[in-house]
């Protein structure tokens, strides 16, 4: 099994940027996480960041297309969350489950983050959890994957 994670803009900035907010942790950290999770399923992780939209929906259409495999995609686009309409579209091709993931409670926060526009073509979201959200996101990638193929 493979899973495909996508980290959207600024968040090579972890462990930098708003540490009350996303705490202490680096991306680097929160792959490591990821990774690990998905080893004690068997599954291997692909990792992809890009600050920008179009290079996000690009590897979204790598997907689609086959030219990346993924059992299932988990995606934290950031701030495009909230407009990232052509990441949106993207994902809505993919014919595999998509989780939307964020550190930081969305509902919490300032009311123009409370919108995404990518959760109702995800098959789920986990928000708020911080780093254990990364766990959770691959165990529920890997358990919508498994029952997917049946």
């Amino acid at each position: 099994m493979r899973i495909l994670l996508l980290s959207g803009p600024n968040l090579a900035m972890l462990g930098h940027r708003d540490p009350a907010v996303y705490g202490t942790r680096t991306l680097d950290d929160l792959v490591a996480i990821a990774t690990e999770a998905a080893r004690a399923h068997g599954a291997e992780l692909v990792h992809v960041h890009h600050d920008g939209e179009g290079e996000l929906v690009a590897a979204v259409h790598r997907v689609v297309t086959g030219a990346t495999p993924a059992d299932a995609v988990i995606i934290n686009a950031g701030a495009l969350t909230h407009y990232g309409l052509s990441l949106r579209d993207a994902l809505e091709l993919l014919d595999v489950p998509c989780i939307e993931l964020h550190l930081s409670n969305t509902q919490a926060r300032e009311p123009f983050r409370h919108a995404s526009v990518i959760a109702g073509v995800c098959s789920g979201t986990i928000a708020g959890l911080g780093a254990h959200g990364y766990r959770l996101a691959i165990d529920a990638a890997v358990a919508l994957a498994e029952e997917r193929r049946g």
